[in-house]
Parts: C-alpha cells; structure tokens; sequence
C-alpha cells in the first residue's frame, strides 16, 4: 500500500539579472535573499544558509515557548545562537539556548529535549527527500 503525502506548505523563489537577490513568497509573505559581497552577491537579505538556521532558531524557541507556556512556567525569554559548520563528515549545527527566568535545573534539561522535538529540527535529522522536475 502506497503512503499519501500530507501538504503542509509551499514556498516559491524568482530570481532576474541581479546577482544574486532573490524575491521569496511563501502563503501571504515575501523576502528577500542574497548572497554576500565575498559570494558575488549584494548582501541585500539573508543567504539560504542564513534562512536555514534562522528556520531552525525560530521553531525552536517557538517550540520552547508553547511548552513553556503549557507548564506554565515562569520564563520571560528564550534566546538560541546556531553555528553551522562544514567538515568531512558532513555538516553540524550548534545550538546555544538561554532562558531568562525561574527554572530549575530539571527543568532545563527538560527544555533541551523538548528543542530537539521542534519540526525543523526533526526534519532537518529525519529522512529528506527532494524531487526536482521541470513544469
């Protein structure tokens, strides 16, 4: 029996002449990536490196945060610092996290775990499969 695959977003990119800005919609949002000066680019928005870890920042402290809230705990900000790095192996990511607030420290070996349960993060260890095709 064949799986179906569930829909959850998409995403398109055009690109014309200006090295290399990009315009990026997804559902009702646009921007703008590039690529640094040093990469032949103009520096006018975030490479797909950056928006890559800025995916992964985001659902992470959002993830922290509704379970935070869900524990009712009192945490008044969450920050995340991401690296990417390349080595022969492949790619590693580090992550930083601070929370400002009253946690204990089970709480906040709790809250490490509960990163690693974000949808990107998930997605980005899982299986990826990406078909590329003319339309």
């Amino acid at each position: 029996m064949e799986s179906e695959n569930e829909f959850i977003v998409d995403a398109a990119a055009v690109i014309t002449h200006a090295k290399y800005q990009t315009t990026v919609t997804s559902g009702n949002h646009t921007i703008i990536t590039d690529e640094p000066v040093d990469s032949g680019g103009a520096d006018t928005g975030m490479s797909p490196y950056n928006l890559l870890l800025a995916s992964l920042a985001s659902c992470t402290v959002i993830t922290l945060r509704m379970y935070i809230d869900r524990k009712m705990w009192v945490v008044d900000e969450i920050n995340i610092k991401l690296e990417l790095f390349k080595n022969p192996e492949g790619v590693v990511i580090e992550s930083k996290l601070t929370f400002k607030g009253i946690l204990t420290d089970e709480q906040i070996k709790r809250l490490i775990t509960i990163a690693d349960a974000c949808p990107i993060h998930k997605i980005l260890v899982g299986n990826i499969i990406v078909n590329n095709s003319l339309v």
